[in-house]
């Protein structure tokens, strides 16, 4: 049974950390009235939403009585909290810190280089045309994931998932690092342990669920 919707999520429908907001409600069985902020149509930008968030990303989620929180890392971590089970980070204090490390890999390294912002910087200010724009994308989400099947495929924490046999936030970074990868059609190869855990990921109801196709305002043939 879910709880009620105590708060807003402001949203999109193919980002990569607003899919991990969707994921992390979703194995918490929360749910979110999702207001979109169109990010194709500069939204993010408007005087309205930078009161909401300065940086004039998504997601933010606002709780009556509450300042919005920002950053999909500490949402994360904040649901975490305040709905312990399904757990999102190991109880071992070193566990806790690999997996926040390989989350932090990917939310923190890896996707800011692919945002909306750095595209329209590289394409207005940067020279960069088309090309040049998919050549960026497919360098930076390759040294991503790349480095992350590195420890995956090497340290024996490994299990199922990212770290051990049930998902966290590890898994949920690493999930919407591929998703965002599929809207744009980019694959990579030699990732064969990034590969099988996201299937893992993909055989869940919660990830399936937050899939950036199935989101209002998804196009068709996504």
């Amino acid at each position: 049974m879910t709880t009620p919707a105590p708060f807003e999520l402001f949203a999109y429908w193919r980002t990569s950390a607003t899919y991990r907001v969707r994921v992390a409600l979703n194995l918490k069985g929360m749910t979110a009235h999702e207001r979109i902020v169109d990010l194709d149509a500069g939204e993010q930008r408007s005087e309205a939403y930078l009161k909401i968030n300065p940086l004039g990303a998504v997601p933010a989620l606002l709780l009556p009585g509450h300042a919005p929180i920002t950053q999909s890392l500490a949402i994360l971590e904040f649901l975490d909290e305040l709905q312990p089970n399904p757990p999102l980070l190991p109880a071992d204090l070193h566990a806790r810190a690999r997996v926040r490390s390989i989350a932090g890999m990917l939310a923190c390294d890896t996707h800011p280089l692919v945002t909306p912002r750095v595209r329209s910087y590289l394409t207005t200010t940067g020279g960069f045309d088309a090309a040049a724009w998919r050549a960026w994308q497919v360098q930076w989400f390759g040294t991503g994931v790349a480095a992350v099947e590195r420890r995956l495929a090497t340290e024996p924490e490994t299990g199922v998932f990212c770290h051990g046999d049930a998902p966290t936030l590890a898994d949920i970074c690493l999930a919407s690092i591929v998703a965002v990868m599929r809207v744009f059609k980019i694959s990579l190869p030699d990732t064969p342990t990034v590969d099988r855990i996201v299937a893992a990921c993909d055989a869940r109801e919660a990830f399936a669920k937050a899939a950036p196709a199935r989101q209002q305002g998804a196009p068709a043939g996504v």
